[in-house]
């Protein structure tokens, strides 16, 4: 009998367990967290727009954690001098007046989606010029509330920011673009933004950027001071280091190009006037293009880049080498004109020794005797002999390199052979002969100035 009650007993006690199991298993926590939002944002028991209270309950200033993850950088514009990104935000401060029972640790947090509802700092992005935010296909920003008072603010937008270049350096810079966040109403006597300890700022994986790498990143504090008091300020440093191949190909090489090939026109017949012209105009108005181009991609600076030096400098040689056609083509006709000169004297001395010679004829004997002795002004024979003995008694010359090198041309637009003596080139086909070497040389000591130029500044800069 008395077994029978016991096993009675533990029957109805087991049944009591299941019971309260059930009821357990029954309890719904979203209603649960209801009930707490209800309580610690009701009315008349939270109010938004009283700041929290400083650390560890005292009067100090707020204090705010603030980090962001860049998500992507679209693009760095150098007319407007501004640059797009997109990011999540977050900022984490303690709230004492939003604790709650998490009912032994079965409520890690609480989720809200209306900003309103609880107190927000004030910041504002001081270097802003537009941005919005993200609303497909919900809204993205959430409020998480956690047990012991810390509040979490999640948000992402999309920035277009001013980023003022130094342009110098032009395509060889780098560029330091700004992010600066700031308090807008609240002086640090009421709240501080601090950088979140650990790793405050994070950059997307394989961030690609069209003309531009980002190199690193570096986080700061900028507070400001004005009429009305002292603000909390945070900003970071993102150090863009401009791609040099795309300018390589696109317009250093091109540029060098149309510079060699204006050259063209000193290995052609000073003859070829059509081709010459055509070929001289057509490159400097290429030159000219290509520099118009470039300018029209930049903002219009008071100071001179480095690419202005370069197009510069390759549209001045290019000018020189069709302004050395045209002394070419002077030196052409001024040689022809002198040869013409000389061709109208020898036939005005041939014609005199003609009429010489038939006056000597009709005199007398004696004199006809007498005529070998005596040497006649024009006589071509005698003139060549005096000059054969004249050349046997000077004294022998050093040998010139440069001009032996150059009588290896055939410099006499007249005479199919080479340059003999002073007097007999031609000043045009020398002036060719000199640019072939003279603007290359200078073409290379002008790169190798201009490379180390600009490449050691910009280590400088580094």
């Amino acid at each position: 009998m008395a077994s029978g009650h016991f096993f009675w007993a533990i029957f109805y006690f087991a049944c009591l367990c299941s019971a309260s199991l059930a009821n357990n298993a029954k309890v719904n926590f979203r209603e649960k967290e209801k009930k707490i939002l209800d309580q610690i944002l009701g009315a008349g028991k939270y109010d938004a727009r009283i700041r929290p209270s400083g650390i560890n309950g005292t009067d100090g200033p707020a204090v705010v954690r603030v980090n962001i993850f860049v998500r992507s950088i679209s693009k760095i514009d150098d007319v407007t001098m501004e640059y797009s990104v997109q990011l999540t935000f977050r900022e984490q401060w303690l709230d004492e007046r939003l604790k709650f029972d998490d009912i032994g640790g079965r409520l890690k947090y609480l989720t809200l989606t209306e900003a309103n509802r609880v107190w927000m700092p004030d910041l504002f992005f001081s270097n802003e010029k537009e941005g919005h935010f993200h609303n497909i296909i919900m809204p993205n920003v959430y409020i998480r509330i956690f047990p012991y008072g810390s509040v979490l603010y999640s948000i992402r937008i999309s920035l277009t920011l001013a980023c003022p270049m130094n342009l110098k350096l032009y395509p060889l810079d780098r560029q330091v673009c700004s992010l600066r966040m700031a308090s807008y109403g609240w002086t640090t006597a009421d709240l501080v933004f601090l950088w979140k300890e650990g790793d405050p700022v994070q950059v997307v994986k394989n961030l690609h950027l069209p003309r531009f790498t980002l190199e690193k990143f570096l986080t700061d504090y900028c507070n400001s001071k004005t009429n009305t008091g002292e603000y909390s300020c945070l900003k970071v440093d993102l150090l863009f280091k401009r791609e040099f191949s795309y300018y390589l190909i696109q317009i250093y090489i091109p540029c060098c190009m149309l510079v060699i090939v204006s050259w063209v026109s000193f290995w052609l017949d000073q003859g070829a006037v059509p081709a010459r012209v055509s070929l001289g105009v057509t490159t400097l108005l290429t030159m000219a293009t290509q520099t118009s181009g470039i300018n029209a991609s930049l903002p219009p600076v008071s100071y001179t880049k480095a690419i202005d030096v370069w197009t510069g400098v390759c549209l001045t040689f290019v000018f020189g080498a069709l302004l050395e056609f045209a002394l070419v083509n002077y030196a052409s006709r001024s040689d022809m004109h002198r040869e013409n000169m000389k061709k109208k004297r020898r036939e005005m001395e041939q014609a005199s020794l003609d009429a010489a010679s038939d006056l000597l004829d009709t005199d007398s004997n004696a004199t006809f005797a007498m005529k070998p002795l005596v040497r006649h002004p024009g006589d071509p024979l005698a003139l060549e002999k005096l000059r054969q003995c004249e050349v046997h008694m000077q004294a022998p010359k050093r040998p010139n390199c440069c001009r032996s090198w150059l009588s290896k041309f055939p410099t006499s637009p007249f005479k199919k052979v080479p340059c003999l003596g002073r007097g007999q080139c031609s000043r045009s086909k020398r002036i060719d002969v000199i640019s072939r070497i003279t603007f290359p040389l200078v073409f290379a000591l002008f790169n190798l100035v201009y490379w180390s130029t600009y490449l050691f500044r910009e280590e400088e800069e580094d």
